[in-house]
């Protein structure tokens, strides 16, 4: 046992000098201090010991086993700390290199068209409101003045989910949600996305619009270009004016398609305008008695205004975007030239 002994010291000692890397940290645990290790094995050998040697054969293992720990143990520490050395060395940091540049994002240019036009209605005192996309027939068609066979329904090339039950074609249900749970007066905006079975150059399956409303005692036509001049001047320059001219919606009566001067020629005549010097924005009307009857609001006391812009198309013409599907394709490089 003696010799045993003195032999797997020295077998130990040019174990843990050849001990370079935390594998062979393991393997040296595993051959020496593990439950099937040669130190293990010496204790389970003490039974073959002749019972008068055991007591000084036990402690020669102890000692061995002792010195086992211990030379486990530096040889631990030494790896460990060349290992945090060594991964020092490789993170550190050359300040004198040039800085790794990372872009930031923006908002999209849809989002940003819709934040201002909401700053300009919130700052004349309108409320927001966001209806559900999904809607049912009553709310975006019957209850807006488009009874079942109206030819307008034709119009809209709507997407049907169920019999009764549609993607939203317009904001304007939103002007019935808002007139059933409010009573006059009634300032509201609803932003949101409308869906239509439509889709070239300046058309898009889906959309957004802004619907904008004012229920009140005395509002008439003239108070709706006045907010729409308004409008069209902080959106695209002080100098443009406002054109009403005759229309046709279901929901309104009288209705209108509201262009406004061109802002690229001041009114010459361009190819933005198509030599017209007008531009056509957007549409709305008097808010038609039925509708208002509909929910409920006396139009011999009340009267009420009502628009719908497309912010694809404010934004179009904002910045000079001439295809609608750039805005959906999320092309970075489109994308990137609307950054602050």
């Amino acid at each position: 046992m003696e010799e045993q002994l003195k032999a797997l010291q020295e077998q130990m000692e040019q174990d843990a000098a050849a001990v370079g890397s935390t594998e062979e940290l393991s393997a040296f645990w595993q051959k020496y201090l593990s439950k099937n290790g040669s130190v293990s094995g010496l204790m389970k050998g003490l039974r073959d010991v002749p019972p008068e040697s055991r007591p000084v054969v036990g402690k020669a293992i102890n000692q061995f086993k002792v010195q086992a720990e211990e030379v486990y143990q530096n040889l631990r520490a030494r790896i460990e700390q060349a290992e945090l050395e060594n991964a020092n060395r490789s993170e550190q940091i050359d300040i004198t290199m040039p800085a790794v540049r990372r872009s930031t994002g923006a908002l999209h240019p849809i989002t940003i068209t819709k934040n201002q036009m909401i700053d300009v209605f919130a700052g004349m005192g309108f409320e927001i409101f966001e209806g559900p996309e999904i809607e049912d027939d009553d709310h975006n068609f019957t209850r807006l003045n488009v009874a079942k066979n109206h030819p307008a329904r034709d119009m809209q090339d709507t997407f049907y989910v169920a019999e009764d039950i549609v993607l939203r074609t317009h904001t304007s249900p939103g002007q019935i949600r808002v007139m059933d749970r409010e009573k006059p007066p009634i300032k509201v905006l609803v932003p949101g996305r409308v869906f239509r079975s439509d889709s070239d150059a300046t058309h898009s399956p889906m959309f957004h619009q802004m619907e904008g409303l004012v229920v009140d005692k005395g509002i008439t036509l003239c108070d709706l270009q006045g907010m729409l001049d308004k409008f069209v001047q902080t959106i695209f320059s002080g100098d443009v004016k406002t054109r009403l001219r005759p229309s046709y919606f279901p929901f309104t009566e009288p209705s209108v398609e509201v262009d406004v001067s061109c802002f690229e020629c001041g009114g010459k005549g361009c190819p933005l305008c198509k030599h017209t010097g007008w531009i056509e924005v957007l549409g709305g009307g008097v808010v038609h008695h039925k509708v208002l009857e509909n929910c409920g609001i006396d139009p011999q006391v009340y009267s009420g205004i009502a628009f719908g812009i497309g912010v694809e198309r404010i934004a179009m013409l904002k910045y000079g975007i001439n295809n609608m599907g750039l805005l959906f394709e999320n092309d970075l490089r489109f994308l990137k030239q609307f950054k602050d």
